[in-house]
């Protein structure tokens, strides 16, 4: 499994690179986890592709909790006419998932060993812009458990997630 840094490093020869993400990308392995994440937030380091292939938006947070945000197409549908559960279980992912990459030392990486999902309340276009919002709730040497919430426009839950990640040098 490659880190970040280094599935970054064979990313920056591509042409959509800039030559300013070319010099940030150099410099990932040195950065923490933290400085990694607003480093793409910021443009100088290319965003995970699966954030552009979902649409995720207004990516953010601060040290042991991440934001990001979707607005529902008809693109993330599933044959019921709803978000697909598995764009849903993405974000909270996501925002789990990148809450603990926030409080990674340099050279620390980390994957996930689970997800756990709970669907409130379904989305669909009309239900407008949702925001995932993750948050660590105990960091350890080699774990970590974090736990994300989408919220709608209206404050109301709409899936709640936990996640366990095992965290390596």
């Amino acid at each position: 499994m490659l880190r970040l840094f280094d599935r970054l490093s064979q990313v920056r020869h591509a042409e959509f690179v800039t030559e300013t993400q070319n010099s940030a990308v150099r410099d990932l392995a040195a950065m923490t986890g933290y400085e990694q994440l607003m480093a793409m937030r910021d443009g100088l380091a290319p965003p995970a592709p699966i954030s552009s292939l979902v649409g995720m938006i207004d990516f953010d947070g601060e040290v042991g909790a991440i934001r990001v945000a979707l607005v529902p197409e008809q693109r993330h549908y599933n044959p019921l006419g709803t978000v697909h559960g598995g764009v849903i279980s993405t974000l909270l992912d996501t925002a789990a998932g990148c809450s603990v990459h926030s409080t990674l030392a340099a050279g620390e990486g980390y994957t996930s060993l689970d997800l756990t999902v709970k669907f409130l309340r379904a989305v669909t276009v009309d239900t407008g812009r949702i925001e995932a919002r993750g948050r660590v709730l105990q960091r350890g040497r080699r774990t970590a458990l974090a736990e994300a919430q989408i919220l709608d426009g209206e404050g109301r839950l709409v899936a709640h997630a936990t996640s366990s990640c095992l965290i390596f040098s």
